[in-house]
């Protein structure tokens, strides 16, 4: 059996960026965590580290145990001021300010997503998503819109696109204002392994997509 992570690689794993499960430590750390199956090294350039489904569920059984905080679902998550990466889900007060470096990032992370469903498939494949994102469904959709170039909205709720949670078991709403940008994200998401459909809220009669991740 092999034995509980140290306090050390603990604090790593626990540090891990909460959308991609990138890791940021010193080489014998990221290289134990390698050796404990709770890590892999990405092969391509700049190789960075990440947390495997096993590392992640140490690092979620932590979040588990820890005080919880007052929850507004209705609220958009903002980007992290500590450098963490977010995917913007649309609306937030606070963005990522756009440019190459964050251009970088978005890129990094969604290469580390496709190498999380990789690495969590008996088959290697990443055409469908993985458990992570079926757990993290309004960040994986984001990331998705915003690794393929799909510009998310203001704070105020201008063009581009809002993702939201709904009561529906894994899946989430797509808002956007223009038809033409709703069928693109909703074309981005199909080919990115999820499946989405577009419906009108009942009250309202806004067009919104529907979507949930492919499990075939």
């Amino acid at each position: 059996m092999t034995p509980p992570p140290t306090a050390a690689q603990r604090r790593v794993i626990d540090a891990a960026d909460p959308v991609t499960g990138r890791l940021r430590g010193t080489r014998p750390q990221l290289a134990a965590l390698v050796k404990r199956g709770l890590a892999f090294r990405h092969p391509r350039p700049p190789h960075d580290h990440f947390l495997t489904s096993a590392g992640h569920r140490i690092r979620e059984t932590a979040e588990e145990r820890a005080p919880a905080e007052p929850e507004e679902p209705t609220e958009p998550e903002a980007p992290s001021a500590a450098g963490v990466f977010s995917a913007r889900v649309g609306g937030e007060e606070r963005v990522a300010r756009d440019g190459p470096a964050r251009a970088r990032e978005v890129h990094s992370a969604w290469q580390g997503l496709l190498e999380l469903r990789r690495m969590t498939r008996p088959d290697g494949s990443v055409e469908r998503p993985c458990g992570w994102e079926r757990a993290h469904l309004v960040q994986a959709a984001a990331l998705a819109l915003e690794a393929a170039g799909h510009r998310p909205a203001g704070p105020k709720g201008a063009d581009g696109y809002r993702v939201r949670a709904t009561a529906q078991p894994e899946a989430v709403a797509v808002y956007a204002p223009a038809a033409e940008e709703r069928r693109a994200c909703g074309a981005t998401l199909e080919r990115a392994g999820w499946q989405a459909g577009e419906y009108a809220e009942p009250r309202t009669g806004t067009r919104y997509l529907l979507a949930s991740p492919r499990r075939t």
